[in-house]
């Protein structure tokens, strides 16, 4: 499970170093084997390896007579890039990964459990900002979260 946000650097060849809490675990879960793809958001996504298999199985199964479902297909397969942590815990991006995200120096790293969001910076605070001055009421949260108490 990992948790938490980080900003990080990109260095100039488009490398990220994950921070140092979730080395470890990603090399027992992994062996620092990942997959990443983008997400419609404009953010990647980053897998452990056997996380994004079972997504891979799910996604290939689905019967693609939608449109929608394609494109999704096309979205996630097609732009999945499979990425090993070095020995100093980074990985690289690929140049057409980050331009799709608009990845620059500074980016944010956000743990989701079972993933990671990978997101320019500025993105990720405006994003955040209209979170939170967003008019959320009870009415327009999905059914699955009005048993959640926080």
């Amino acid at each position: 499970m990992f948790l938490g946000g980080n900003t990080v650097n990109l260095d100039a060849k488009g490398r990220l170093a994950l921070p140092t809490r979730f080395r470890g675990p990603l090399q027992e879960a992994c062996e620092g084997q990942l997959v990443l793809t983008v997400h419609y958001d404009g953010c990647l996504l980053l897998y452990p390896r056997p996380e994004w298999e079972e997504i891979e199985r799910t996604l290939v199964r689905l019967p693609n007579q939608k449109r929608h479902t394609r494109l999704l297909q096309r979205m996630l397969l097609g732009h999945a890039t499979e990425v090993e942590m070095d020995g100093n815990g980074r990985i690289l991006i690929p140049p057409r990964l980050r331009e799709f995200a608009g990845l620059e120096k500074r980016v944010v790293l956000v743990a989701l459990s079972k993933k990671f969001e990978i997101w320019n910076a500025e993105a990720w605070d405006r994003s955040q900002q209209e979170y939170v001055s967003s008019d959320l009421d009870a009415g327009e949260l999905p059914p699955e979260l009005d048993s959640l108490s926080l």
